[in-house]
């Protein structure tokens, strides 16, 4: 079952995207500030990519692990960031089989553990829920942002390797059968919905066009607000934060 998944190989597609969405500042900034409040302690990031969330955490003097299951991202990440003492990488997979064993050190050391865009490209991703249980504190969160809605899964779902979108209710059930009580589940990041259509349904485009991701950028305040407006109730991605029981 370990390393039997396209989330392993190297995606020209997938790394094109993390560079376009890179450059997009204040959306990094607002997802980051989004589930910031949910990540203290000992932090660790699954599929930390090129780092424009990891950054964030960086230079945010966090106490953080950063992470992926692809050797050339991780010495991406070792070579580009401004690592500290609190910042270091690992080669991890979340899929393997023998986590207990192979990532002994990492069982039940962390206070929090996140992945954003990440499970999608699990195909077992019971398995990738249940080992983020297995490496949290008890007491600790899971913070897990993800695509939502199988009605948007398009050109850009299939170039980047996505097994499959979400809902709220889903990813909530995955949560509770890893073992976690459920702290938040909310939809984020509404406005995006129209872009991710037009471009990956109508246009077929591989990537997100840099210019279309420049002028979203632009954008991100009046989004923000209509996430608020919305309640949350709808977006592009679903957001779910769980907890560890503490005994």
């Amino acid at each position: 079952m370990s390393k039997s998944f396209s989330y392993q190989e190297l995606d020209l597609e997938g790394f094109q995207t993390l560079e376009v969405i890179a450059e997009a500042i204040k959306f990094n900034e607002w997802m980051y500030q989004t589930i910031a409040p949910y990540c203290s302690g000992q932090i660790l990031e699954i599929g930390s990519g090129i780092g424009n969330i990891s950054k964030l955490f960086i230079d945010d003097k966090k106490d953080i692990t950063l992470s992926d299951i692809r050797s050339n991202y991780c010495d991406y990440l070792q070579k580009e960031l401004r690592l500290d003492q609190k910042a270091i990488v690992r080669n991890l997979d979340l899929t393997d089989i023998q986590l207990d064993t192979r990532f002994s050190n990492y069982i039940g050391q962390f206070d929090t553990v996140f992945a954003l865009n990440v499970v999608e490209h699990i195909e077992y991703d019971e398995l990738a829920i249940s080992n983020c249980f297995k490496l949290l504190k008890p007491g600790g969160t899971l913070v897990i942002l993800v695509p939502a809605f199988d009605s948007l899964y398009n050109k850009f779902d299939v170039e980047l390797g996505h097994y499959r979108r979400y809902t709220k209710k889903g990813l909530i059930k995955l949560f509770m059968k890893a073992g976690f009580s459920i702290n938040l589940a909310r939809y984020f990041n509404a406005a995006g919905i129209l872009g991710w259509f037009v471009s990956g349904k109508l246009l077929k485009n591989k990537v997100i066009p840099s210019g279309q991701m420049k002028l979203y950028n632009f954008l991100v305040p009046i989004f923000k607000l209509i996430d608020k407006i919305l309640m949350n109730s709808l977006g592009l991605s679903v957001i779910v934060i769980g907890q560890k029981p503490h005994n």
